[in-house]
């Protein structure tokens, strides 16, 4: 019996493996040429537009000087900074760089090493644009979030979560500004890990406009929980600290319904040195998500946020007394999205506030006593970036869904609510616009097309290309293009839902073919897109490309809960995450397993991070439609994520004990399928808990899986040969269990 089973088997996967020799023939697509980014498309590189209106600047690819471009020629103005042509310290390559504000010195990172996903730590020198003199901000170790005085006479910094504050001079005179600072008590002028990831900022300070006051928050996170990540001696990098017994990285974590760090906002006398706390209005358990300097000499702008993260205040602090007015204040149903924070925008006389609350996003403009002007704005799916006001011309620039919810135009819309499209190509556009609005810089890019950049003035005019990826398209183009196509259905639930589907180049509708579902799911992503970072890895969809050439259909639906279709879409899933997601996953099977080229026996699902989350809740939904399925770092239980991100859309656990039920861990013996199970032993985002705990449950459950752990790789599961061996497993084990 074993023996007829064994030579069954042994033969559908030497057919299988028949029908993927032939697929491949004559192609070299391999992961390693995926992941060594041989097919990657070049874009927009530090582009920075400066205050002459009519140049910009770049980092040179060689990372030794930053040079200025006319807009308009393309053609060098200038080197602003060469590093063989200075005078004092001496550094190799320039890895960022921070112009002052009065344009006569430049603040330059080198020795970059990433902490979190945009905190780092470099060595910073300030350079002089006339001298040439390169001087070290400090001699004391690396620096983290510096930031310059308004007046361009002083640089503030954080080391070892404390604050310093430089005179910029040949002496670099430095001063010590808090003392209070401790790993994983008190952190001063730069946020915690969950503020970081989840509010999007690196710099927690600011100083006033009159340059008379430094102010910051200040992050007491002593009763906040620790995590620790197990360390191993590895290889590439080798940590030889831990060839015998393992180390650990410990931090502090709040997970959802627990402690968060306590926020206070402070503030700092230049003159006197004198210390003192800010009378910031906060909300019980409340954050302080964003500090800026102020629109008034004294002043500095600070937001608040109640835990729940559906009402934000806009505050002007008085940084000599510590006296708070509030400008404005935005109340929304469920929650605030958080990229409206990065998006508030101030002018000398109005503040544009983002806002969903008429159903899609639009940008509200008001005046400084809070008053609502008028709504700005009527993208047909919402606006989706604010790129700047001009108050003279009183001109909003933007991007937006105003076609389709797959696609992104530039526009720009004057006081009387005339507006005119700035991109007329369909598929993915976004801008960079000159100091002074009368150039932009276009990218452009569809899901057949790498990303063109190119320079037009304020009336429309080409005026030339920056960036075509003429290279990459020759790569391309001796590729066997798979046929890249969008479709929509309607559920049985009479939801339509929008998708796309990549066949293999020798598709044939004669054939049934097995089908690989990718998606993410999260609220308010988008997969479904008609750009080139479309894909279950971007890269225009090369790693669907290679896995249609192992004889698969890749398809990507977006389900309830995704982004481009409005509030009420988007928001559905709120104290219920996973549930309308997994259920709109599983309709997608159905549906591809309704079309005549579909072998609906043979349909996997696969996710990393949120998709893999939605990718066990969908194998677990109860319709066993799944044949295989790859998780990658899921959060297997809501209860082990971060408060503020897990909070926005689930209330706490206490709170909201029947939405928290909702996940794949109490779900476990529904399992349908094979499945295979990733994570990185160093994600300091999922944490391996979430796979461990979910693997136990599967274990006790009696369920068949595999699991691959990543030695010291973070969430990114990425470095060396990792990013390679993970891509050709997930490929490995659809081939394996699909035949």
């Amino acid at each position: 019996m074993w023996y007829q089973h064994f030579c069954k088997s042994f033969f559908c996967l030497m057919a299988l493996t028949m029908n993927i020799h032939v697929a491949m023939a004559g192609d070299s697509l391999t992961v390693a040429d995926i992941t060594s980014g041989k097919y990657a498309a070049e874009n927009l590189r530090s582009f920075t537009p400066l205050a002459d209106g009519s140049s910009f600047a770049q980092i040179s690819r060689e990372r030794d000087k930053v040079v200025s471009y006319s807009f308009v020629t393309g053609e060098q103005t200038g080197v602003i900074l060469d590093l063989a042509d200075t005078k004092g310290a001496r550094i190799e390559s320039i890895d960022r760089y921070t112009p002052s504000p009065d344009g006569k010195q430049i603040l330059v990172a080198t020795n970059l090493h990433s902490i979190y996903r945009r905190s780092y730590i470099a060595d910073h020198y300030v350079y002089d644009t006339v001298t040439h003199r390169l001087t070290p901000l400090s001699e004391g170790g690396p620096q983290q979030s510096p930031v310059w005085s308004p007046d361009s006479r002083r640089v503030a910094f954080v080391r070892d979560n404390n604050i310093f504050l430089v005179e910029v001079s040949e002496e670099m005179s430095e001063r010590q500004v808090t003392r209070d600072g401790v790993r994983n008590k008190i952190i001063n002028g730069i946020p915690d890990w969950v503020n970081e990831e989840e509010f999007g900022l690196s710099c927690s300070m600011a100083f006033t406009a009159d340059a008379s006051h430094l102010c910051w928050i200040r992050y007491d996170e002593t009763d906040v929980k620790t995590y620790a990540l197990q360390m191993f001696k590895g290889l590439a990098p080798e940590h030889e600290e831990y060839a015998e017994y393992p180390g650990e990285y410990a931090y502090k974590y709040p997970k959802a319904g627990c402690d968060n760090a306590v926020v206070t906002a402070w503030s700092y006398d230049l003159a006197s040195g004198r210390q003192a706390q800010i009378a910031l209005p906060l909300p019980h358990e409340g954050y302080i998500p964003r500090i800026y300097t102020g629109v008034e000499g004294g002043g500095v702008l600070l937001y608040t946020m109640n835990r729940h993260q559906d009402t934000l205040t806009v505050y002007q602090a008085h940084a000599a007394d510590g006296r708070c007015v509030k400008l404005m204040e935005e109340s929304v149903p469920r929650y605030i999205k958080e990229e409206v924070l990065g998006s508030i925008t101030f002018t000398g006389k109005h503040i544009l506030m983002p806002s969903d609350r008429s159903g899609t996003m639009q940008v509200y403009l008001y005046d400084y006593d809070g008053r609502l002007v008028k709504c700005l704005t009527s993208a047909k799916y919402g606006v989706t970036s604010v790129y700047g006001y001009d108050e003279g011309k009183r001109r909003l620039y933007y991007q937006a869904a105003g076609v389709s919810p797959m696609e992104r135009e530039v526009y720009v819309t004057d006081y009387r609510g005339k507006t005119r499209r700035l991109t007329p190509q369909a598929g993915w556009n976004s801008a960079v616009f000159s100091y002074d609005y009368n150039y932009y810089v276009r990218t452009w890019s569809d899901v057949s097309h790498p990303f063109e950049c190119d320079v037009y003035d304020i009336q429309g005019k080409h005026l030339r290309s920056v960036v075509d990826n003429a290279r990459l398209k020759e790569r391309l183009g001796q590729l066997d293009t798979p046929v890249k196509e969008f479709f929509s259905f309607t559920t049985s639930e009479g939801v339509t839902l929008n998708g796309w589907m990549v066949k293999p180049s020798d598709f044939d509708p004669s054939r049934q073919y097995p089908v690989i579902m990718f998606q993410y799911s999260g609220p308010g992503s988008q997969q479904v897109i008609n750009s080139w970072s479309f894909g279950s890895m971007g890269q225009g969809g090369i790693y669907d490309h290679y896995l249609t050439q192992q004889g698969f259909i890749v398809a990507c639906t977006d389900g309830r809960g995704t982004g481009g279709r409005g509030a009420d879409f988007e928001k559905c899933t709120y104290l219920r995450i996973g549930e309308l997601e997994a259920r709109d996953q599983v309709e997608t099977a159905l549906y591809l397993g309704s079309l005549p080229y579909v072998d609906a026996s043979r349909i996997g699902i696969w996710g990393w991070s949120y998709g893999g989350f939605c990718t066990l809740m969908s194998m677990s939904e109860g319709r066993g439609v799944f044949k295989a399925g790859v998780a990658v770092a899921p959060p297997t239980n809501w209860r082990f994520y971060d408060s503020i991100y897990t909070e926005r859309f689930m209330r706490t656990p206490e709170e909201n004990p029947d939405g928290y039920a909702v996940n794949p861990t109490v779900r476990a013996d529904k399992l349908h399928g094979a499945l295979l199970l990733c994570h990185g032993l160093a994600d300091d985002n999922v944490h391996p808990q979430n796979t461990f705990e979910y693997s136990e449950a599967l274990v006790q459950a009696d369920k068949d899986f595999r699991q691959l752990i990543y030695t010291n790789r973070n969430h990114s599961i990425y470095g060396a040969n990792s990013r390679n061996h993970l891509l050709r497993q997930i490929a490995q084990f659809f081939m394996e269990k699909m035949q």
